[in-house]
């Protein structure tokens, strides 16, 4: 049998974007409480009845946490420029070699608006 988990984390951070038009507003130092979902699929294993420990996706995730929670995000090797789109990458390219059934990551950074990455093409 086949299924997906999801496991919730959050971050408090600041970044800006470096490369948006003079004047955008993001282009401003500011903030967000960003939720990150990670996915991941499989077989479930018959021995155990799941596909893996919510606490492996915690495990991997947490020295991302540490590295991210309450840090100038444009500070960060790889995120210059820390868009929702580059930053999903970023964790992805983190993740999955802990995580080899990863498929999916999101950023969401308001209420309203994230980004949903599911690695790399071709």
């Amino acid at each position: 049998m086949r299924t997906r988990l999801v496991k919730d984390f959050q971050f408090e951070a600041a970044h800006r974007l470096p490369r948006v038009p003079q004047g955008h507003k993001c282009g401003r130092l500011h903030g967000h409480s960003f939720k990150i979902q990670v996915e991941v699929e499989g077989e479930i294993d018959p021995d155990t009845g799941w596909l893996l420990d919510y606490a492996e996706i915690g495990e991997a995730f947490r020295p991302l946490h540490d590295t991210l929670d309450h840090r100038y995000l444009n500070e960060i090797e790889g995120l210059e420029n820390p868009t929702s789109e580059v930053l999903a990458a970023w964790i992805w390219q983190r993740l999955i070699a802990s995580l080899p059934q990863l498929v999916r990551v999101t950023v969401q950074e308001t209420c309203s608006a994230r980004c949903v990455y599911e690695g790399p093409t071709g």
